[in-house]
């Protein structure tokens, strides 16, 4: 009798990964996200600064408009990608013509999205960008379940949250410094394609054989993107403390622009937000590669994700207090500390309340959701608490009490220590 071998895409890794493979990786990831945050943090706020006038909408409005519904976008096309992913047999892999589209056709609508003439095209751009990148992302994701025995799984994390911050300190300096608009959304295109092409021209990917791929059904391909919380609590309480701490996180970056500008009254805001990311990246940079590593040789992961959201919060609860520019640049500071334990660390324990191999993909882009739904409540939240509820003082106080909870909640998990 005949021993049939799954595909080597469906077995858990157990060879370590190398430093080449992990530095690729790094580096695609930390590409996509200049492709988001130079447009997040600076190019979108000054578009809708622009276009504002005689829209009958608040720059703020606008701004919270157009990330919001790009982040629906993100919201349906992770999970939607890392599906197709899973499924996918091509001689590349199944990863690999995902990244390559994504990373292409992110490059193709930020070069779109430079040349809006005004809210609704802004907006159309926006959505294509988190169409695309999101495809990458969602790809990039699933190769670490891969590729990454579980005990390498925090150190990897940390890199690729490293890249991530290195990514979105990148995306906001091409911004500022591009010198306009249209170029710096140009820079940012040409480095989200750039950076994935190391990863997809040196490193073979993992094939699918298609008699491993299940029969195609409308029905179970829609129906398996609802995780039971019941079936799976563990991965319940994991998706929802992810999602309090991103959205406390979102609170504190989406305007951060206007409080300079408005609250601090600093003379060069784009400046500020450059220095208070580069601040945080730094903190961040110190803590990300180092948490994640330490998380693997204790073999824990709960403690690591409670305290750096308790201090996340603390740094949150600061800005409510404190606001003035020493202030703002010492909570950029703590953020990035226990951001960058939270990254890695988070990660990991993501990938070890994973159901099964053949879902990879899907199953890491619907927890990849609770990164994207944030930036949908982030904008319906603060808009209102900045109008009419008390300004950026309750925006960070709300901020901090989010994270503490999603901080608290991380106990619930039980498979994981």
């Amino acid at each position: 009798m005949t021993t049939v071998r799954p595909s080597a895409a469906l077995a858990e890794p157990v060879e370590p990964v190398g430093r080449g493979w992990t530095a690729a990786l790094s580096l695609a990831n930390g590409a996509i996200w200049v492709g988001w945050f130079g447009p997040l943090q600076i190019l979108l706020a000054s578009q809708a600064r622009d276009f504002a006038p005689g829209s009958g909408m608040s720059k703020e409005t606008m701004l919270a408009w157009v990330t919001g519904a790009g982040a629906v976008v993100s919201l349906l096309a992770n999970p939607v990608f890392g599906a197709l992913s899973d499924r996918t047999t091509a001689r590349p892999g199944r990863r690999t013509p995902w990244i390559v589209a994504g990373a292409g056709g992110g490059a193709s609508a930020l070069l779109l999205l430079a040349r809006a003439g005004g809210v609704w095209s802004m907006a159309v751009g926006w959505c294509l960008v988190q169409l695309t990148l999101n495809a990458a992302f969602a790809a990039v994701t699933a190769a670490v379940p891969d590729r990454v025995p579980r005990l390498q799984r925090g150190a990897v994390g940390g890199w690729l949250g490293a890249a991530q911050i290195l990514g979105v300190v990148g995306g906001t300096g091409l911004a500022t410094v591009a010198g306009g608009t249209g170029a710096g959304y140009a820079l940012c295109a040409v480095c989200a394609l750039a950076g994935v092409l190391p990863y997809v021209l040196r490193y073979d990917d993992l094939r699918l054989l298609p008699e491993d791929r299940p029969p195609w059904s409308w029905r179970s391909f829609l129906a398996g993107f609802w995780l039971s919380p019941r079936r799976h609590p563990d991965l319940g309480w994991a998706w929802l403390t992810r999602f309090l701490i991103n959205l406390s996180n979102s609170l504190v970056l989406l305007y951060l622009l206007y409080y300079l500008r408005d609250r601090l009254h600093r003379p060069d805001p784009e400046q500020g937000v450059l220095v208070l990311t580069a601040v945080n990246g730094l903190t961040l940079m110190a803590t990300v590669v180092a948490g994640g590593v330490w998380s693997d040789r204790v073999g824990r992961r709960k403690p690591f994700v409670v305290w750096s959201g308790v201090l996340m919060a603390v740094a949150t609860a600061a800005l409510a207090g404190w606001q003035t520019w020493p202030g703002a640049i010492v909570a950029a500071a703590v953020l990035g500390v226990g951001f960058g334990v939270f990254t890695s660390v988070d990660f990991a324990l993501m990938t070890d309340v994973l159901p099964k191999a053949l879902d990879r993909g899907k199953d890491l882009g619907v927890i990849n959701v609770a990164n994207a739904l944030p930036q949908v409540a982030a904008p319906a939240l603060a808009a209102p608490v900045v109008t009419y509820l008390g300004g950026y003082r309750v925006l960070y106080l709300v901020s901090a009490v989010i994270g503490l909870a999603g901080a608290v909640l991380v106990g619930r998990i039980r498979k994981v220590e």
